[in-house]
């Protein structure tokens, strides 16, 4: 049987690639590990030496804000130094490929990558090509590539859920909207998964489903209110407009009268359900504002603890939780 590429030969984490396949005890470590890093951001001295003298770079291939600044408060908050590398003005603007520009990077003494990209599989290329060149001791995580996976937003929102829910193996839990272009609703359904969630509901008109949806373990629902019913969590997703190709939805509006989370609708969830989204929110198209500001939502939560789950990741990866 292949070695799980994320795994060293111990089965410790070796690089964060995915959160499909990842062991439920390699997660569950990650969520216990990021525990105690919450109060951290409480204290006066926000610091920990986990990751004294080591180099982080954050090499973003795409946009990001929240998860560029989690990452880089993360590594900082370990001690770590931190170099951004501004993609726009770097060499592969100059035609350097991605292995060229890892390489001359890892010359430069570095320790791990965070790397968010538009094309799938790019992390784990970059995974590889240090491990057949001898320099597995460089971490990888990523922070997002394609349509692929977003594993630390996955794990947040799983820590998110066990901190307002506790047990996974009692939760209904509804992912609501594009699934088809989220890389977000991937990692969140092979977490939840393999977590034991019994009941996982995919709601999504057809053209945002993606055709393995049911291979994924969901019960798939095309009316909100009937998959929202009796439900503990409501995981919200952006409508990804960028990645779209073609007229996969009549417009905004319509889009919201039918998919789009109003008090109304959550009014058929139980009546303590949480509501996330990973932001950043279309107001008034995937989520109403009454909600996405209502007592329901712990959307801002979601943000603190995205700062801690990846000060976990990056610890265990440095061997800093040994």
């Amino acid at each position: 049987m292949a070695r799980n590429p994320q795994l060293n030969r111990h089965g410790e984490l070796q690089h964060l690639l995915t959160t499909e396949g990842l062991p439920r005890d390699v997660i569950t470590r990650i969520l216990d590990t990021a525990e105690p890093f919450t109060v951290v951001a409480e204290r006066e001295v926000k610091k920990l030496p986990l990751l004294r003298g080591k180099s982080v770079f954050n090499l973003f291939f795409e946009n990001s804000t929240r998860t560029r600044t989690t990452f880089e408060i993360a590594a900082k908050r370990l001690s770590a130094d931190v170099i951004n590398l501004n993609i726009a003005t770097s060499s592969t603007n100059k035609g350097e490929t991605l292995l060229d520009t890892v390489d001359n990077l890892a010359a430069m003494q570095a320790d791990m990558f965070v790397v968010r990209h538009a094309s799938s599989g790019a992390p784990y290329l970059i995974a590889q090509h240090l491990e057949a060149t001898g320099r597995d001791h460089i971490h990888v995580i990523n922070a997002g590539d394609g349509r692929h996976a977003h594993p630390t937003q996955g794990l947040l929102d799983m820590y998110t859920i066990r901190h307002y829910k506790r047990d996974f193996t009692q939760l209904s839990v509804a992912v609501v909207g594009d699934i088809l272009h989220s890389r977000v609703a991937r990692s969140q359904i092979h977490a939840l998964t393999t977590l034991g969630v019994p009941d996982l509901r995919a709601i999504a008109p057809k053209t945002l489903l993606p055709a393995d949806i049911d291979r994924l373990g969901c019960r798939v629902f095309h009316d909100m209110a009937e998959g929202l019913r009796g439900v503990d969590v409501v995981m919200m997703l952006r409508l990804q407009n960028e990645r779209m190709q073609g007229s996969l939805l009549p417009s905004p509006q319509e889009y919201f009268k039918f998919f789009g989370l109003t008090q109304e609708k959550l009014a058929l969830a139980k009546p303590d359900a949480i509501v996330l989204h990973p932001g950043p929110m279309n107001r008034g198209v995937e989520i109403d504002s009454a909600v996405a500001d209502g007592k329901q939502a712990v959307i801002l939560p979601q943000v603190t603890f995205g700062i801690a789950v990846r000060m976990a990741v990056m610890a265990m990866l440095a061997g800093g939780n040994a």
